[in-house]
């Protein structure tokens, strides 16, 4: 199971840190986590992701250089940190786990078999 959190209302450039607990999975086993965004009436887009097999990263352009993921193993919980936030970042904000943290494309929906709930992030200007 995946619990996301920590979302809310927060003027344009402002912060906010999202997380992501995991239950079912400890960071000793092969998984990747992603954080994946919809806004209303567009299509979930695949925004960062985390591989705890090789600790790798990786960010879509409209976040690279704003957003942070991070993992705290002993918290079994991985962040997005999301500083000069925008309007346009305005949507629901899920987290998802992938089985396998190798040889994954880590942005696309479809390699991911877990999800969160999701949390609103709401930016205002």
């Amino acid at each position: 199971q995946l619990q996301a959190s920590g979302g809310g209302l927060v003027q344009a450039g402002g912060s906010l840190r999202l997380s992501c607990t995991i239950s079912g999975f400890t960071f000793d086993d092969d998984f990747a986590i992603g954080w994946f965004r919809q806004a209303p009436g567009k299509e979930r887009e695949g925004i960062s992701s985390f591989s705890n097999s090789d600790q790798s990263t990786t960010y879509a352009d409209s976040v690279k250089g704003r957003f942070t993921i991070s993992a705290a193993s002993a918290e079994n919980t991985v962040f997005l940190q999301m500083n000069s936030l925008r309007v346009e970042d305005t949507a629901r904000y899920y987290c998802a786990l992938a089985g396998a943290g190798w040889g994954i494309l880590p942005l696309e929906e479809f390699e991911y078999e877990h999800w969160g709930q999701g949390t609103q992030v709401t930016v205002s200007s």
